[in-house]
């Protein structure tokens, strides 16, 4: 398939870089070789100071990278993503939950926006249990991995308040559950960073953060009703 084929590609061209990076892992949904060597060259190309070339193309931007995705991601998905903060993360999060009999537009992005933040968190929710029942976890730390809980629950509720609102044609309710997602997802962090630890779930908030951020520009912006 071309997508996965020019994806692949990407890996042997990472492979020339020598950055360490420290990059959220795509969604589950999401989650193959393939797809975390994309976020790879994403980070190499925001940190390399000097462009470089791909089957030809000189890349110096996400933009750049965007422009030569191989026909298989639909333009107007690139369009809609390409107006996002994360633009790249955006595709990779939404084309596993994108309705194949819907056209795609910013609605029916949006709509597997959602799904993929609600896909994501429960895998975050389930990490942090498992972390919490663990005989091994300090016990100190098992009140913060409570607050992280609390925070994956919260935004699972907005989720399903954010799809409610669409159904109803509320712009003010869509725009207000997004928008608390994006508080929401601050809150595991924090309570580690209160009690001046590192937080385990830090890659798996940094990504589900890319995508509240993606669904709320979205949401904001580009959605009416």
């Amino acid at each position: 398939m071309e997508v996965n084929h020019f994806i692949f590609a990407l890996i042997s061209l990472s492979c020339l870089f020598s950055v360490s990076a420290n990059v959220p892992p795509p969604v589950s949904n999401a989650s193959s070789p393939a797809s975390l060597e994309l976020y790879d060259m994403i980070e190499v190309m925001s940190e390399s100071p000097s462009p470089f070339a791909f089957d030809g193309t000189t890349l110096e931007s996400i933009d750049d990278l965007l422009s030569i995705l191989p026909s298989g991601v639909d333009p107007a998905l690139q369009q809609i993503c390409g107006n996002t903060d994360h633009p790249v993360e955006c595709i990779i999060a939404t084309m596993p939950f994108l309705d194949g009999n819907a056209p795609i537009e910013p609605l029916s992005v949006l709509k597997a926006g959602i799904k993929a933040m609600d896909n994501q968190t429960k895998d975050a929710l389930a990490e942090v249990t498992r972390l919490s029942m663990d005989p091994t976890t300090p016990k100190t730390i098992v009140p913060i991995l409570q607050t992280c809980i609390d925070v994956y629950n919260n935004i699972l509720n907005s989720d399903q308040k954010s799809l409610e609102a669409i159904s109803n044609h509320s712009l003010v309710q869509l725009s207000t559950e997004l928008g608390a997602n994006v508080e929401n997802v601050l809150g595991c962090d924090n309570a580690f960073k209160q009690a001046k630890l590192e937080s385990p779930m830090k890659d798996m908030d940094a990504m589900l953060a890319n995508i509240i951020s993606n669904t709320l520009t979205i949401g904001v912006d580009m959605v009416h009703f």
